[in-house]
Formats: C-alpha cells, structure tokens, sequence
C-alpha cells in the first residue's frame, strides 16, 4: 500500500469543535469501510484517545461491535511529553506517524489549540486540512482581521498565516498542494444579521487565501451524550442503541453526512432507515 491519506483537523483557537470533528470524521470514514489511523497531538487533553478507549470498553461490555482505527500513541504519558523540547516532541510524532502511514488508507490528526511545532509539523504532511468554525467573529479573528469601524476585510490573520507558510513548506518540497476547508460549526438556528455580516467576511477571506467553505456540526445534546460511550451518530444502529432513539438523530446523521460530501467523501453508508428502526 502507499502513504496513507492524511487529513489534519486544525485552529489554533480552543473550543472550536476539532475533537469533535475528528471522531466523527473517524467513525463516518471506518462505516465507509476504510482503514483509519488515529493520532492525537493533544497531548495534555488527549480527547480522541480518551473517546477510543471508551469506545473498546463500551463494545467489550456489550458483546457488540463497531470498527475501531488504528491507533500509535505517541506517549503513554502525554502530559509529561507535553512538557518536553520540541525535538523530542517531533520526534516521537514523526515515529507514530511513520508506524501507521503504510498501515491505513486515511491518517486522522488532531491537533492542539496552539502554534507548537508539533502542530506545525503535522500541518505540513495534511493532504486536506479542517478547521472547525463556530458561528462567532471571535472565531473568525483566528482567521482574519475585520476593520472594527466598516467591519470590512482587512487581511488574513494568525492561523491562515499557519496553514499559508506549511502550504507553501509541502509545495516546495513535495511539490504536492494542501485543500483546505474551513467548516461552520455550531450555526445559530436563526439567520442574525450578524451571522450574515460574517458569511460575507468568511467567503471574502475564502477566496483571497483559498479555503473552501462547508457546514459543520450544530450543537445537538446527541453528539455529547454519544461521547461517554466512544460513540457517534455513525454507530447508531438496531444492536448499537445506548440512548433512545428520536427525529433529531436522523438529523444528526444527515448532517455528518453533509459534512462527509464536504470533505469530498460519499458520506455514510448506512442509511437512516437503520437508524430510526
């Protein structure tokens, strides 16, 4: 097999969704019936190895099973790896990379909320990059810089900065290009005028440093009480039910689903007849 596809999910701001992103990205490309490894470069938080632990310990308890990834962790004492020098951090990232690259058809990284060299370094090797959005300019300024009297665009700012210089870093050497698409997490329900002012400002921004612009995940109660089990709407099915079963599923699932077609996958494979059985 040759190198794996490596997709990064990134913003150096917290809590705009990345874990969240990840795992369901990770379940819908397992469901899909691809061969996925993980890694995550969290390394004090460390919530995508957190959800597949839960995960294996749900399904063992169970009798029941689901697809798990491939996983290297890069630490068995992350937060002590955390407090180490970047080279040794580069290191042990580039050896659990290196262990599941040959091994899986797609490499799921998820990385901190900060510019480390370790998040750097694995922006480099992404063939696509998904920054999660939340519906906020306070989001937004990770990105670009508005003019505080007009509101107009006024240049890209420190993330988009990240991914230009890493863009740049992988066409120089491997003379390969990085697609990146910025996904709109947790929309309001409602079309504010100022979700409105910053649609604009974020298409704007799309086409001067060349992101693509998809739907992300809304904030559904699903996609937290599914966490504790290592479970996503992509599990849900008539043996994997841990919670009870409503509309608002289905609807989850159409959204991943969306969020799948975005990235430039077909999305899931199951349908949500399954689901709602």
């Amino acid at each position: 097999m040759g190198q794996a596809s490596v997709i990064v999910v990134g913003n150096e701001k917290g809590g705009a969704g990345k874990s969240t992103l990840a795992i369901h990205i990770v379940t819908a490309l397992l469901h899909g019936g691809a061969k996925v490894a993980v890694l995550d470069l969290d390394l004090r938080q460390q919530t995508l190895g957190h959800f597949f632990a839960n995960r294996a310990a749900w399904l063992a308890a169970n009798g029941v099973e689901a697809p798990m990834p491939i996983q290297h962790p890069i630490s068995s004492a992350g937060d002590a790896l955390a407090k180490a020098p970047d080279a040794e951090q580069l290191e042990r990232f580039e050896g659990a990379f290196a262990a599941v690259a040959s091994e899986a058809d797609f490499v799921v990284i998820d990385t901190p909320g900060a510019d480390t060299a370790i998040m750097r370094a694995a922006h480099v090797k992404a063939d696509l990059i998904v920054t999660p959005m939340n519906d906020s300019f306070v989001d937004f300024d990770m990105l670009g810089v508005v003019d505080p009297v007009t509101l107009d665009l006024k240049r890209h700012s420190l993330y988009a900065e990240t991914v230009w210089a890493c863009r740049k870093q992988r066409a120089t050497v491997e003379r390969k290009q990085i697609d990146w698409v910025v996904l709109r997490n947790r929309l309001a329900p409602t079309e504010a005028r100022n979700r409105r002012r910053l649609d604009e400002r974020v298409e704007a921004l799309s086409k001067k440093v060349g992101f693509r612009v998809g739907p992300g995940l809304r904030d559904r109660v699903i996609y937290r009480e599914l966490f504790p089990f290592g479970l996503t709407v992509a599990d849900l099915s008539p043996t994997i039910r841990p919670v009870a079963m409503s509309l608002q599923h289905v609807a989850a699932r159409q959204e991943l689903r969306a969020v799948m077609v975005a990235l430039g996958f077909n999305g899931l494979d199951e349908t949500e007849r399954m689901a709602a059985e």
